[in-house]
């Protein structure tokens, strides 16, 4: 579970799940080697492809009573990872 993050549910991303592609965020040290390994091991499915790219931090400004507060949001890197035709990742089946 050191490889996988997280799942990634967001309108763009559930469209592309009917085409077999889903996405996680991944440890951003991990190669696509490890992050197939990790997908077939957790969830059974066979991975036919993997594209990854890396998000840098975003610059954050709050405006409070006291002050401007300005900060990062954290760096972070995902992989789409498509499956082999007729397969799929049920994300909502332990629920």
């Amino acid at each position: 579970m050191s490889v996988l993050k997280r799942p990634i549910i967001t309108e763009k991303i559930s469209a592309l799940n009917e085409k077999g592609v889903y996405g996680f965020v991944v440890e951003k040290s991990a190669n696509k080697v490890e992050i197939q390994k990790a997908v077939e091991k957790m969830y059974g499915v066979k991975v036919t492809g993997i594209r990854t790219m890396r998000y840098a931090g975003k610059l954050k400004t709050r405006y409070t009573k006291a002050r401007v507060v300005s900060g990062f949001t954290n760096a972070y890197k995902k992989a789409l990872v498509t499956v082999s035709e007729g397969e799929v990742i049920d994300f909502y089946g332990g629920i």
